[in-house]
């Protein structure tokens, strides 16, 4: 079986580690499976990569604050990266023949660098099923719904498209009610539930004597996901820091985040020189090993970050980003509402380094069960839609090939003898 995988990378890390998480979880569960994944990230050789899984790196493109498409390494106009980028995946699909093909977020691609691909595939492997995965948000209804008018990706999915997978849950975030999907889009979409993730490379106590945390010290771990527009959150933590009573007796651990920019990093840096108890990095492909070891987590509200804590069932505070996309924003809400996670919004006029630190003193005595049980099984569902769809597949195979058999036999010669 070979499949193929679109990881849509334009801002930060979080769609290159969903994949892979999907990616590594499928090569494990499914003997005989190679998968081929096509990604503009320019952090994708810092995975460790499971045995069965190549890429193919694209030219990076990258969305920043203002949500504008730019080029970020090549001395090419947009338009230029994404002929390139578009002919890339076109040969990959041509040469590589895949089963399946699983597109992430975008129907079209960014910049509709799929067209060449979906129009491909459908005229010349159209045995080949397409699955479109959606995240659980994608951002506020008002901007979605727009977008995928404007750029006709209902169309797109009545054209193309055999499944939508949806990973996450309706009693979080009711995608198909939200976004006002048609019917005809609708009946393709499945929902999965959120992704799990194992327990990390290192034990618990690995990472604890590696970071110097003795029996009476409590680690609290930041993490702002990528880093690009994650300072503001580091910044606030290290203010809280300052003013923690000193009976506390707490080490910190920040990974920065490889996209933070230099300048910002190198102020978190310093700030850490002068605090003994503070330890900085810059990234890791083995997060859940440093989630596991600490007794808080300090993050972002990104889809990964949130599944890996409710994975290791972590007390957390969450500050969510609010810009170019509300998509962290109403999640933090829609999880905070259920009593999943603790959140700081920081439009509020409450959002403050005394707010933070009394809401790290509030989780440090441990975390509540939550009266809500969220479904975590979504690795699990995408695995068993996508073999589905397999089956489908072979079964019209097998059907074709035993159509060919018999139709290809001469025509029996009547005995009219026995007549």
């Amino acid at each position: 079986m070979r499949l193929l995988v679109y990881s849509h990378d334009a801002f930060g890390l979080g769609n290159i580690r969903r994949m892979l998480a999907i990616c590594e979880h499928l090569l494990s569960e499914i003997p005989d499976l190679s998968i081929l994944l096509l990604s503009g990230s320019p952090m994708l050789q810092g995975f460790r990569l499971p045995k069965g899984l190549d890429y193919i790196k694209l030219p990076c493109l990258n969305r920043g604050e203002t949500g504008e498409i730019a080029v970020k390494y090549l001395g090419m106009d947009v338009e230029e990266t994404v002929k390139l980028r578009s002919e890339l995946i076109l040969s990959a699909a041509i040469i590589f023949q895949p089963d399946i093909f699983l597109v992430d977020k975008k129907p079209y691609g960014l910049k509709n660098e799929l067209r060449g691909t979906l129009n491909y595939l459908k005229k010349t492997l159209p045995e080949t099923k397409l699955v479109l995965l959606l995240r659980d948000i994608l951002d506020c209804p008002e901007k979605t719904i727009a977008e995928w008018q404007k750029n006709d990706f209902y169309t797109a999915i009545d054209k193309f498209y055999h499944q939508i997978q949806i990973v996450g849950t309706p009693e979080v975030f009711d995608t198909v009610r939200e976004y006002r999907f048609p019917s005809t889009i609708a009946e393709k979409v499945r929902y999965c539930g959120y992704l799990h993730r194992q327990p990390g490379q290192k034990s618990r106590t690995s990472i604890r004597r590696e970071l110097q945390v003795s029996q009476r010290e409590r680690l609290i771990l930041v993490t702002p996901g990528g880093g690009e527009d994650g300072y503001e959150l580091v910044d606030t933590y290290l203010s809280a820091l300052a003013i923690l009573p000193a009976k506390y007796r707490i080490k910190s651990l920040i990974i920065c985040g490889p996209e933070m920019p230099e300048t910002q990093k190198q102020l978190v840096e310093r700030a850490a020189e002068n605090n003994s108890q503070v330890r900085v990095g810059e990234f890791t492909d083995d997060l859940m090993s440093y989630m596991n070891a600490a007794d808080v987590v300090v993050s972002m509200a990104g889809y990964n970050t949130v599944c890996e804590i409710l994975s290791a069932k972590k007390p957390s505070v969450i500050i969510p980003r609010s810009k170019p996309s509300q998509e962290q924003l109403i999640r933090a809400e829609k999880m905070a509402n259920l009593g999943l996670i603790k959140t700081l919004i920081p439009s509020q006029e409450n959002c403050s380094s005394t707010t933070l630190m009394n809401l790290l003193l509030s989780q440090l005595k441990g975390r509540q069960k939550p009266d809500f049980n969220l479904d975590m099984n979504g690795l699990v569902r995408v695995q068993n839609y996508l073999l589905q769809l397999m089956s489908q597949k072979v079964c019209k195979q097998q059907l074709n090939q035993i159509y060919q058999k018999y139709t290809s036999l001469p025509a029996l010669a009547l005995d009219r003898s026995a007549v």
